[in-house]
């Protein structure tokens, strides 16, 4: 417990010093702790359950090998989160993505008066949304699941894929223009 003299304490610390003493059911508990949470943030990104799983098991392998560099300045859970994503975005390549810079467009549309209908499109079931969020481009969907479900910020983001803040925010209102089409298209098929 001396060597984490971190910022922050985890709630389940005694695993955590358990995995670093190579304690297999210590690795158990933390998994079973994690497993759902981690196969949930995978799949948001490949959008693939069999991948996600794969992405998931090589995550959890990963940490437990590099557990003595987790430092404890951000919870164990941020820690295990940050390999997931970057486990994930390897696995769809994303890394080598293109993304298209803001810069690259002399027209950008005023998004202010959509505001309102994002807003009231995303009010519809969460199943609706988490299936059209399913049907977006990779790129699109990947920008979303960071931005909005992951809770990571434009220059986090921009930093795991390797792209600027300004593309990664341009990429996320045209995701969002996606999203919402989709849900509107959706909906004409239904009625």
């Amino acid at each position: 417990m001396e060597n984490v003299e971190a910022a922050f304490r985890n709630i389940h610390q005694d695993l955590i010093d358990g995995c670093r003493e190579g304690d297999q059911k210590a690795q158990f508990q933390v998994y079973k702790l994690y497993y759902k949470a981690m196969f949930n943030t995978s799949l948001r990104i490949v959008n693939d359950d069999m991948e996600a799983e794969d992405v998931m098991q090589e995550a959890f392998l990963s940490a437990f090998e590099k557990i003595n560099t987790y430092s404890g300045n951000v919870s164990f859970g941020a820690w295990l989160k940050k390999i997931v994503v970057n486990r994930s975005l390897d696995a769809l390549g994303m890394r080598k993505a293109v993304f298209e810079d803001i810069d690259s467009h002399a027209e950008i549309r005023d998004e202010s008066h959509e505001d309102a209908a994002y807003n009231e499109e995303l009010a519809t079931k969460v199943e609706e949304v988490k299936a059209a969020i399913e049907r977006l481009p990779e790129g699109y969907r990947v920008i979303l699941s960071l931005y909005l479900i992951e809770g990571y910020d434009h220059d986090e983001i921009a930093e795991l894929l390797h792209i600027s803040s300004s593309t990664s925010r341009s990429q996320l209102s045209r995701a969002k223009q996606k999203l919402v089409s989709e849900l509107k298209n959706r909906k004409k098929q239904v009625q």
